[in-house]
């Protein structure tokens, strides 16, 4: 196993070796302005960042900038005196040459290609090396235990030591006419998500999980799943080495699955149509097993939250929180042409800037009765890591934040009539929200993708797993100036032509009217949260109102 160097020690030694010096910090006003917005991402996207890419030395000097704009505003620090919070991180890479992945059936093997018919890893690191041998193939339909629904997928079989085969989303999610009320109708609940589906088959003790690609259901192609899930895994380092979690996880095409079906004297059609239904048994798929041996590098690192913290008046114990991501994809040697660097000035340069002005200015407001925090995480590109984290190991206990507004990617394309919160309609912080949109006669958009499960991926999504309300509300689609055909088009641009490329890059002419509207918004919202007594919660229908809950039964 190979140990890279701290976060701290990469960071020391980049400065001995006289590395390119690091951009400086930009003058500011406590009003916010597009110029104070754009200057910090002028910074945080700067080269010398190299794409703040976690655990590399330029990418946790981002972080320290980061600090070092907090301390220089008077942001106070939010972990014992420090502005960081060390999250210890696994990079496991696999080894297609020297991993190998097969079914046995009853007429011979089946070996999909690796990348291009089946995508496999290990979250495992306490070995190089993790074998699976002759486990059974079970089909479980969508592989969801939901008591509220009355459904269980996994009700009378034993899969422990198998291997269990899953369908991407929720039943009933391809009805023509879905009932709201059946697992939210058409929108996505976390029991479609792939993580769901890794999570419950371990609680179940399968020795492998490996979900059937669609592309409508999954809402997006095996190009995704294949540039995904075939290169570096980051996990959290946890003390079990995850020893907790399924030896394999993994992708197959829908070929590979058909194919696996026929062979096993199963129709996938029919099968798919009963695991929509009501009282559906897991199938064994009798004579088919799979065998794994899967080799991987591991890397242990540890990169860095930031965290900073307005201290509060009265009810300074609770804490109004703000966050954005600060990480990026790093440099990518082998990438063709001459830029190799990911600055991500929008993906989440942006977000890191809104978040940095709106710190500046409530340190300016009059005391609030709640603390604001502020929260900047890492390994969010990895797979929401560092919010994880710290939703794992808060810095202010759960039952005493308010709601969390996170920030991510914010589009400077000049003033919309509208901001969208992905996955909206939950929780009573999103009315807050609406509330103040009202009053400056904006709106918020509904999920015009809610069968695409934009809810559960960004960083506000491990903290409402733990109960906490929160939200991130993105850039309009309504444009006072076009329209929403005018904004269709240019986010149409960016996501061919920007979203995570090279070209991400910082542009001095962008149009900031927008985020300086939104930026105003999120701080009324704030203002309004931290000098309030009320507690926002999720929705009664929501699936993150039992944790919210549990948790606010024990505040003190």
């Amino acid at each position: 196993m190979r140990i890279v160097r701290s976060a701290s020690a990469l960071f020391a030694a980049a400065l001995l070796m006289g590395a390119a010096p690091y951009p400086g910090h930009p003058a500011t006003t406590p009003d916010i302005n597009g110029a104070d917005i754009l200057a910090r991402d002028k910074a945080i996207s700067d080269d010398a960042f190299e794409g703040r890419g976690p655990g590399t030395a330029a990418g946790e000097a981002s972080a320290q900038w980061i600090a070092d704009e907090l301390k220089r505003i008077g942001v106070k620090p939010a972990n014992k005196g420090s502005y960081f919070q060390t999250v210890p991180t696994a990079v496991i890479a696999l080894d297609g040459a020297k991993s190998s992945f097969s079914f046995a059936t009853k007429q011979g093997a089946v070996t999909p290609a690796y990348a291009d018919a089946v995508a496999y890893w290990t979250a495992h690191f306490a070995s190089n090396t993790v074998d699976v041998k002759d486990a059974p193939l079970v089909f479980v339909g969508y592989g969801v235990v939901a008591p509220e629904y009355g459904w269980n997928d996994y009700a009378g079989v034993d899969v422990k030591g198998k291997t269990v085969v899953i369908l991407i989303n929720d039943p009933g999610n391809e009805d023509a006419n879905p009932d709201p009320k059946f697992f939210k109708g058409k929108a996505m609940t976390y029991y479609g998500r792939w993580t769901y589906k890794f999570e419950e088959a371990a609680r179940q003790g399968a020795a492998a999980a490996i979900i059937i690609h669609e592309t409508g259901p999954a809402a997006y192609g095996w190009n995704v799943v294949k540039t995904s899930n075939t290169g570096n895994k980051s996990w959290l380092a946890t003390k079990n080495k995850n020893a907790d979690r399924a030896k394999i996880e993994g992708w197959m095409s829908l070929d590979t699955a058909k194919e696996l079906f026929t062979r096993a004297g199963l129709d996938f059609a029919k099968l798919k149509e009963a695991a929509n239904k009501k009282g559906f048994k897991a199938v064994p798929m009798e004579g088919e097993t799979l065998s794994v041996h899967a080799v991987s590098n591991i890397s242990l690192l540890k990169t860095r939250n930031v965290v900073g913290v307005i201290p509060g008046g009265k009810a300074a114990k609770d804490v109004v929180m703000f966050s954005a991501h600060w990480d990026h994809l790093g440099i990518k040697p082998n990438l063709p042409g001459p830029d190799k660097i990911y600055n991500g000035a929008i993906d989440n340069g942006m977000g890191v800037s809104m978040v940095l002005e709106l710190a500046e200015k409530f340190v300016h407001d009059p005391k609030p009765q709640r603390s604001i925090g502020f929260a900047f995480w890492t390994l969010e590109e990895q797979g929401l890591l560092g919010s994880a984290y710290f939703a794992e190991h808060p810095v202010w206990p759960l039952n005493h934040i308010v709601g969390v507004i996170n920030q991510d990617a914010g589009s400077p394309q000049g003033r919309t009539r509208d901001m969208d919160v992905s996955g909206g309609g939950q929780s009573e912080l999103e009315d807050e929200l609406a509330k103040v949109m009202k009053a400056e006669n904006r709106y918020i958009l509904p999920d015009p993708e809610p069968e695409k499960g934009h809810a559960y991926r960004s960083d506000h999504f491990p903290l409402a797993k733990a109960g906490v309300p929160a939200i991130t509300p993105g850039t309009g689609s309504d444009l006072v100036v076009g329209g929403k055909e005018a904004s269709k088009k240019l986010r149409d641009d960016y996501v061919a032509h920007r979203y995570h490329q090279p070209s991400d890059e910082f542009n001095p002419n962008w149009d900031m009217t927008g985020l300086v509207e939104d930026t105003e918004v999120l701080h009324a919202l704030g203002t309004d949260l931290a000098n309030s007594a009320a507690w926002p919660n999720w929705h009664a229908d929501s699936e993150f109102r039992a944790p919210r809950d549990k948790v606010m039964a024990g505040k003190k």
